[in-house]
């Protein structure tokens, strides 16, 4: 990715004041910022005008602190404004089905049961942690959805986040072991075999949920949007410039505040989503902790990437593809996205080098000035 920015699995009540939102965007790192290079307003003239059902000046937008995160959605489509309580009503459902630390959710009944017994979820539910079982078993536990124990000792991203003992991770990371997830189709069941077990959906969650919304709003005839859950981004339908070209994707500055791009690329019908080192951590004595964890290790990851985007058609693939790749690094990552038909990268080094997969070579393009140069890995 994901995980792109991680999902925070506790519901908050937040003021939704310029003041908090302002504070919010400085703190977390996002890497897809969307270029839109010109408003509906100056396309919409002549005969084309006539043609088209967007709007013609801003599109219909609201923006929601859930989850954790800043949820935006805006909509171009013409007397589509109801859509956006649809949309929000299914952000809200699912993030209540599917948090950790929200006492009384379907997740939290299924970690409170581990080595219990098996608990019935909700389809929405089962059909995620069936997302996350698979990407553990296609990533080879790069990434674990039974990572709970692990990033619930650390609790990066949360005003008790602190550096656990080593010992307090040797004790836990026995836990985190995919396998032990039992599942059943058939009866709607999730089941951990120990006690102590714990899934955590951080690492796809989002994503999941950025697809979901993209169904309810085709559902309600919308054709063209944009969608970001925190930094997943999906873009719906074409350009509101020009219906004949696609969006136009900026992939941020990993060193810079939110706004600033090292590239683009063309987009449509499509979802980027990246996982970063500066998005959520924690500092201690001067040493940089990012919140995605190596289930191998119980430690955040550590290698030589700053960010990865992923880009591919569904939201909870890139996700979950986000977190693997970190995990694998740059030559890892680069050789299990290649092997992927339906997926894309780009990475991005500390010593700010931008590596993408063959499938957006001739798509993505580095800005001049970004300080960033492209590189190629050596076979």
């Amino acid at each position: 990715m994901p995980q792109s920015p991680y999902i925070m699995t506790e519901r908050e009540q937040v003021s939704k004041s310029a003041d908090v939102w302002r504070k919010m965007m400085k703190k977390r790192f996002v890497v897809v910022l969307l270029m839109l290079l010109a408003l509906v307003a100056t396309a919409c003239a002549g005969k084309t005008a006539a043609k088209r059902t967007l709007v013609e000046g801003d599109p219909y937008s609201d923006t929601q602190f859930l989850m954790g995160t800043v949820v935006t959605v805006k909509i171009y489509d013409k007397d589509k404004q109801g859509a956006l309580d649809a949309a929000f009503a299914r952000v809200q459902q699912l993030a209540d089905e599917l948090t950790v630390n929200q006492k009384g959710s379907e997740v939290d009944a299924v970690n409170k049961n581990a080595g219990i017994k098996p608990v019935h979820v909700t389809p929405s539910v089962y059909r995620v942690i069936a997302a996350a079982k698979h990407y553990s078993e296609n990533s080879e536990g790069a990434f674990d959805l039974a990572i709970g124990p692990i990033t619930s000792l650390w609790h990066i991203g949360f005003a008790d986040a602190r550096k656990p003992a080593q010992s307090e991770i040797d004790e836990r990371l026995p836990l985190v072991h995919y396998p032990d997830v039992v599942l059943n189709a058939k009866k709607q069941t999730v089941y951990l075999k120990k006690k102590g077990m714990a899934i955590d959906l951080g690492g796809i969650a989002k994503g999941f949920i950025t697809d979901e919304v993209v169904k309810t709003l085709k559902a309600k005839k919308v054709t063209t949007a944009i969608i970001d859950l925190g930094g997943n981004i999906y873009v719906m339908g074409k350009s509101p410039k020009n219906v004949k070209k696609d969006w136009n994707v900026g992939i941020q500055d990993p060193k810079k505040p939110r706004g600033t791009a090292i590239g683009t690329l063309p987009a449509s019908n499509m979802t980027v989503v990246t996982s970063g080192i500066y998005e959520r951590y924690l500092k201690v004595d001067g040493k940089i902790y990012m919140h995605l964890m190596n289930p191998k290790t119980g430690y955040p990851f550590d290698n030589n990437l700053m960010g990865v985007s992923i880009v591919t058609k569904k939201s909870v693939d890139g996700d979950a593809l986000s977190t693997a790749t970190f995990d694998k690094g740059l030559a890892g990552g680069m050789a299990y996205i290649e092997k992927l038909k339906y997926a894309d990268a780009i990475f991005i080094t500390k010593d700010k080098k931008v590596y993408v997969s063959s499938g957006l070579k001739d798509k993505f393009k580095l800005l001049k000035d970004s300080g960033y140069t492209l590189a190629t890995l050596k076979k």
